[in-house]
């Protein structure tokens, strides 16, 4: 009798182990909704049977990995590398197939988690073009409740000029100092080979950028996407067609809604742009040639007085209001290879010496670097031609008919 009733006891006990196990088992779904993914199925049908396997290893790993950037989020509420961005995990992305997950990772790639370190003091000049992705980026997440009605914050940037002149370089300030999701996206992220890939990843990329809001989509080189329509000698591709239809309607329902996502495009030929496009970048503004004061100031920060790195120390004596006006229709890569050009000229004088004094530990012997003075940078004006400076009348052309600042 008293074993019966021990063995009785013991049964109980693991009874009610076994639904406290499976208690568990059922909260501990690492935040995934096992009814949503299995939508297309019945609603009873769609909870798993005890002891059935499922593969949920993918969707498991993104969310533990999302609990845990959660968890650190929440326990010391910062991020212990300040120079990597955390994201919310992809597992949360619910509503899609498996097909549009795989395409969720492939444009989730092209977005930045490390920051590039390019603040807005860093750009010489462009004041118009900073002033406008402040006010179109920065001020409707700061002051949200100026942004309504009438006053609704734009949502399409496109900023055209010579090559050289600074474009992706304030893409690189918005992704630093604007505190929102940056999609670096080019033509290799949307553009697919197989069919109906391309509409597809275009979708995909505005409804991460709703879901990591707020958000920021670059597009460089814009008219490799967006060309003209019907322009193409013996009709357009039916793929390519599809694709820049699917833009067109995304940057649409961009506009007509309240989400914090914002296009930022650049194009060195915006005269190749779709009418429809340029619609829908509510502001056009020209990234033109540095002025004299801009060109002036780069050259200073590029070789100034005296400059030091890790083995040398490099002096200069330049007329910088002289090469200001040498310079006129450089673009600001021009500048800089200029002075690189001009700096290496000293260092090009020590090369024999160096060969000779060749050591083991690579140690460098006290060297004195000759002064970089005016005439050696105007040698290499001599030899080091601008690379745009005959489009600057195009690129005004265009501007006085498709303005808009």
């Amino acid at each position: 009798m008293e074993l019966s009733y021990q063995t009785l006891k013991l049964t109980h006990q693991a009874r009610e182990a076994e639904s406290v196990t499976d208690t568990q088992a059922e909260s501990t779904d690492f935040g995934l909704n096992i009814s949503k993914i299995h939508k297309d199925q019945p609603e009873e049908k769609a909870q798993p049977r005890r002891g059935q396997i499922i593969d949920f290893r993918g969707l498991l790993s993104d969310a533990i990995k999302g609990a845990t950037s959660e968890f650190a989020l929440n326990t010391f509420e910062c991020n212990p590398d300040p120079s990597e961005r955390l994201l919310k995990p992809l597992s949360a992305f619910i509503g899609m197939n498996s097909e549009m997950r795989e395409l969720a990772a492939v444009v989730s790639r092209d977005i930045y988690l490390h920051n590039p370190n390019i603040k807005w003091n860093d750009i010489i000049g462009l004041d118009a073009a900073k002033q406008l992705v402040k006010e179109a980026v920065v001020y409707p997440i700061r002051y949200p409740q100026l942004f309504t009605g009438i006053l609704s914050p734009w949502k399409g940037l496109l900023l055209y000029g010579p090559p050289g002149t600074g474009k992706t370089l304030l893409a690189k300030a918005v992704a630093t100092e604007c505190k929102t999701t940056f999609f670096n996206i080019s033509a290799s992220t949307i553009v697919s080979k197989w069919r109906g890939d391309s509409e597809k990843l275009v979708r995909v990329l505005f409804e991460l950028a709703r879901y990591h809001a707020p958000s920021t989509i670059f597009l460089d080189e814009l008219e490799s996407v967006m060309s003209q329509r019907g322009m193409v000698p013996g009709g357009e591709h039916e793929g390519s067609l599809r694709m820049k239809t699917e833009l067109l309607v995304q940057m649409d329902g961009l506009a007509r809604s309240e989400d914090l996502v914002f296009v930022l495009a650049a194009s060195n030929l915006p005269w190749e742009l779709d009418c429809a496009m340029l619609r829908r970048l509510e502001k056009r503004i020209l990234v033109d040639l540095p002025s004299q004061e801009a060109r002036q100031a780069m050259i200073y920060h590029w070789l100034p007085p005296v400059s030091k790195n890790h083995a040398l120390e490099l002096h200069t004596q330049l007329e910088y209001s002289v090469l200001s006006q040498e310079t006129e229709g450089y673009s600001g890569s021009d500048i800089k290879l200029v002075c690189r050009e001009a700096a290496m000229r000293p260092v090009r004088k020590i090369f024999s010496v160096l060969e000779n004094n060749q050591s083991e530990s690579n140690n460098l012997p006290g060297i004195q670097l000759d002064t970089v003075t005016t005439q050696d940078f105007l040698d290499v004006l001599a030899h080091t031609k601008p690379s745009a400076k005959n489009l600057t009348e195009r690129y005004l052309a265009w501007q006085e008919k498709f303005e808009s600042v």
